[in-house]
């Protein structure tokens, strides 16, 4: 899915494979490329995170972005793919973000939907991990 957008105020939406391959968790060849550009950005709660994240995401809950958190030094003037459970707080994040100026898009189907693609997923302690 494209992340064409035609109000550049509405953040596009892309698939996890797309978002796999933006922040360099695509196939083997893909990561070995070392090509990803943009940065995972987690927006669950706590205890969502620690029970499973894609590995090098970078977490900042909904709540506090919502608050006024600034972006963690990782995710400064980088392009951002937003991901939660399954879209919706991604969804809200993304269009705060984008309000706010970012370069950002939406991944579709969350972390639902990337477990389910088999992409990796580990916990607080960097074991096998589950969405929560």
């Amino acid at each position: 899915m494209s992340d064409f957008r035609s109000d550049p105020r509405v953040p596009g939406r892309v698939t996890v494979q797309e978002a796999a391959t933006r922040t360099g968790h695509g196939n083997t060849v893909e990561r070995g490329a070392g090509g990803a550009d943009s940065v995972l950005l987690d927006v669950r709660e706590p205890a969502e995170w620690e029970a499973g994240h894609v590995p090098g995401a970078v977490h900042l809950p909904l709540s506090a972005l919502a608050a006024g958190a600034g972006l963690p030094a990782p995710a400064q003037a980088r392009p951002l793919v937003v991901i939660c459970r399954s879209g919706n707080r991604s969804r809200q994040a993304a269009e705060l973000l984008v309000a706010r100026g970012a370069d950002a898009v939406d991944v579709i189907g969350g972390m639902r939907d990337w477990a389910g693609a088999g992409l990796p997923v580990v916990d607080a302690r960097g074991g096998n991990g589950t969405v929560a």
